[in-house]
């Protein structure tokens, strides 16, 4: 059965040079999968997006994510690129995160003009979309907690797709992405978007 409590979300975006033999690759993602057996998160996945977009010069091919019970036992694991962490007051499905299924994140750096009621703006969509598009099976969202690695991206979401298709037809439904641009239009000085897809164990 399924539990909420509060989550703290953490998510780490890095870029693997292309001459990097596989193997090392292989290696790396192993090493951040081992850090389940520290026992301190509830969640850890590690692999290679599936898909990555910004309207930077950001780039990012692999991620590591992990979930926390507390911020006591959140502690940074990598220092690169983009490292973003936010406590996740919404109600989070623990099991939502089952092999297969689809996380797209999304990383906004805000206009630094923005009040906080704009702010709110940001995470009233994000919960709204579960009831506009009933594919989505959980939505986590919040505030960044500061960091030196976020680059000043200071609003993260996460939105749970069951499958890569689902994300597919959301990605399609031309309207609803119209519709989300338009409310958010003016407010957002950056984005990064990325897809994963939990993998399946061997």
């Amino acid at each position: 059965m399924s539990t909420q409590q509060q989550i703290i979300e953490h998510v780490v975006l890095f870029n693997v040079k292309p001459d990097v033999e596989p193997t090392k690759v292989a290696a790396m993602i192993a090493g951040l999968k081992g850090l389940v057996s520290l026992d301190l998160a509830i969640h850890v996945s590690a692999g290679e997006l599936s898909k990555s977009r910004s309207c930077n010069s950001l780039t990012f091919s692999h991620i590591l994510h992990c979930r926390f019970k507390s911020n006591t036992d959140l502690q940074p694991i990598i220092d690169d690129i983009m490292v973003v962490d936010w406590i996740s007051d919404n109600n989070i499905i623990n099991d939502s995160l089952k092999p297969g299924s689809v996380m797209r994140v999304t990383l906004l750096k805000l206009k630094a003009d923005l009040v906080g009621n704009e702010k709110t703006k940001f995470f009233e969509m994000t919960e709204g979309l579960k009831n506009r598009f009933k594919a989505i099976e959980d939505v986590s969202y919040g505030e960044n907690l500061p960091n030196d690695y976020s680059k000043g991206y200071s609003i993260s979401s996460i939105g749970v797709f069951p499958r890569v298709a689902e994300l597919e037809a959301f990605d399609l439904d031309v309207e609803m992405v119209k519709s989300l641009k338009e409310e958010v239009k003016g407010l957002v000085e950056s984005e990064i978007v990325v897809d994963y897809v939990i993998p399946v164990a061997n």
